[in-house]
């Protein structure tokens, strides 16, 4: 078979069908990287007019010169079939070396092997080194391999497989604590909104305080809106923010507490004539609910003179794309962090992934190394806490084109992000 180039709508329509679909082998991220600098091509094989295998293809000067071509999450190709796969990516280097290319990189959408929640393989589960053995034998080396070490996407993620399943069931399944915060966030009147592109401003805001808070460098604001943009206004790429609704909790607070008060005067009234007998214990008990809608209502109160009759509490980006809703990057604000609205957030998000019959609400990267002795290991917790399962994918691969171009490559990105480094931490 020749390599063909394929029509925006073709690629598409193969690619978000693909059980390998992932945002980041859509046209719209092609687009945004172009806008960075880099090229792209729709690349297929087809037989008898049928797609069997495809890929989006960037390509970028490096700073030797010449080119290194990348095919984000890798090729939608059967990995299995090494027929077809060798095929395929000796078309590719054919098609790329006469561009001028050094090497070509993929990090194939495909899982290595099946993990439970704590990391651990599952015996019996699905196992792809067939996958691994297939591109060694065609000269594809992994890159980034060491444990905690990070490639350009994530190796190590955290997903809650949602195909066939209820949301009283994903429920049922979190953990204790999880379920009582999600409850509790209800009562306080945490809500989740959807953004727009207008809103995008108050987002970088809360991405800015969250990466002073946590020492991450956050995207421009431009970066967020041709993002959004590219992936269709809405259409692919999702805002949304929590909410605290004060004044309407307010009403109910203080209705509440005066449904309680008016219990507990009957009450007294009944013990006092003699109609009813109830112990000293079960009487603070009333009182100590009377006293603790009381402090809530104090609270709100103090909370709506403050802010007003909402408060904005944190923010999330998702991707909604091919068999997954992916939480791609998020944040809020310190001093409102009690309220833990973060949990509301991704429950309320796992409900659209079952609403809208997505196969799996992905919680996007972790650390691969699942110990307490690692930085990210609160980031895990707080993910397994919802159920769901660790998720390794095979990796990340180049294919040397050109040897002596690649190993200078190397040595001239180890140099250029070394600087990087320095001028970050120097702040210039």
């Amino acid at each position: 078979m020749d390599l063909v180039t394929l029509t925006e709508k073709e690629y598409e329509h193969f690619a978000m069908n693909h059980e390998q679909a992932s945002f980041l082998q859509t046209v719209c991220w092609a687009k945004l990287k172009s806008e960075n600098g880099w090229e792209y091509e729709l690349l297929a094989f087809k037989d008898d007019k049928k797609i069997v295998a495809a890929t989006m293809l960037l390509s970028k000067k490096t700073p030797i010169g010449k080119k290194m071509f990348y095919a984000p999450r890798g090729f939608l190709i059967d990995y299995y079939d090494f027929d077809l796969l060798k095929d395929f990516t000796n078309k590719i280097v054919e098609y790329t070396k006469k561009k001028g290319a050094i090497f070509l990189k993929i990090d194939p959408y495909v899982m290595y092997h099946e993990r439970d929640m704590d990391g651990n393989i599952v015996d019996g589960g699905i196992d792809n080194s067939t996958v691994v053995k297939n591109l060694e034998k065609l000269g594809f080396k992994e890159q980034c391999a060491r444990p905690g070490e990070q490639g350009l996407q994530a190796k190590w993620m955290y997903w809650l497989p949602l195909k066939g399943t209820t949301i009283d069931e994903i429920l049922k399944n979190m953990s204790y604590e999880k379920r009582r915060i999600i409850k509790l966030n209800e009562k306080n009147g945490i809500v989740l909104r959807e953004g727009k592109y207008e809103d995008l401003e108050e987002f970088k805001h809360i991405m800015d305080h969250t990466g002073e808070r946590r020492n991450f460098i956050v995207r421009s604001l431009s970066y967020y809106q041709n993002m959004y943009k590219a992936f269709g206004n809405g259409k692919y790429l999702k805002l949304y923010f929590t909410d605290l609704h004060i004044k309407d909790k307010l009403d109910e607070f203080k209705k509440e507490k005066q449904d309680l008060q008016d219990a507990y005067d009957l009450l007294m009234q009944d013990i006092s004539s003699g109609k009813r007998k109830m112990s000293e214990n079960k009487l603070n008990l009333k009182l100590e609910e009377i006293e603790r809608a009381d402090k809530k209502i104090k609270e709100y109160e103090e909370l709506l003179k403050e802010h007003g009759d909402v408060i904005t509490l944190g923010t999330m980006l998702y991707f909604v794309y091919g068999r997954e809703v992916l939480s791609l990057i998020g944040g809020s604000y310190d001093k409102y962090m009690n309220f833990q609205s973060s949990y509301t957030m991704n429950y309320e998000m796992i409900k659209y992934a079952i609403d809208n019959h997505y196969d799996y609400y992905n919680f996007y990267g972790i650390s691969s190394r699942l110990n307490e002795k690692d930085p990210m290991y609160g980031v895990y917790l707080f993910k397994k806490g919802f159920g769901g399962q660790v998720v390794e994918l095979v990796g990340e691969y180049d294919l040397k084109i050109k040897r002596g171009y690649y190993f200078l490559y190397k040595v001239s990105y180890k140099i250029v992000h070394w600087l990087k480094k320095i001028k970050t931490k120097l702040h210039v």
